[in-house]
Formats: structure tokens, sequence, C-alpha cells
């Protein structure tokens, strides 16, 4: 069995803007066909809008509130909040201005740098 505590994950900023905790992954935990990763925007950021051409997505909010935009579709989200992103959708995020953005992020296969595009 695998257990990483989050106060282990280092977090560190990513290439869209976010912060990213990774909670396990390939490297970290040695999955196979997944990752999952904690990530949080601060007041009123936003993701770069992207996609991921082989990775498929789900964001689960845990706090805050905030935008999802994926291909044109757009949704307040907020806590309790599961939101699919298929592979090759673009999507962006964004914060409400009144509070910070944490969401869990699962991907499989798993997240890759080199799977994601930028406009």
């Amino acid at each position: 069995m695998k257990v990483r505590a989050r106060e282990d994950a280092i977090p560190f900023a990513t290439a869209d803007g976010s912060t990213i905790r990774v909670l396990l992954d390939a490297e970290l935990g040695g999955t196979a066909n997944q990752s999952l990763a904690e990530a949080t925007l601060a007041p009123g950021e936003a993701t770069q809008r992207h996609y991921h051409a082989a990775s498929e997505e789900i964001y689960f909010i845990l706090e805050g509130t905030g935008a999802m935009e994926v291909e044109g579709d757009r949704r307040d989200v907020g806590p309790g909040d599961a939101i699919l992103l298929p592979s090759g959708a673009w999507h962006q995020i964004r914060a409400a201005d009144d509070a910070e953005l944490r969401f869990l992020c699962c991907c499989s296969p798993p997240y890759s740098h080199d799977d994601t595009y930028f406009e």
C-alpha cells in the first residue's frame, strides 16, 4: 500500500499558472494509469487555456468558487463539483475574486508536461 501525506507533496508553479502538489503519480507513488494532484489558484487568478492530447482529466472542487470553461461551455463551480475534461478539450479555470480556489486533478493516463498544449 502506498500512502503519501499532502504535507510531503512540495508545491510548485505550473506552466498553466496554477500551483500544484503532486499527491500520487508514476514517480511519486508508482501509479501506472493515473495521477492525482491538488491545485490552487489565488483569488482572481486563472490557468492559461490549454488541452491535453492524451490525458482525460477530472477536477474536483474542494474549496472556493470559480468559473470553468471547457470548449466554450462556461459554468460556475464550487465545493463538491466534479468536472470532466475530455482529452483534446480546451479548458481554463478561474478563481472568484474573493477566495483561493483549491481542487483535485486526476489524470488518466498520468499527467505529463509534454502532453500540455497552449494557445
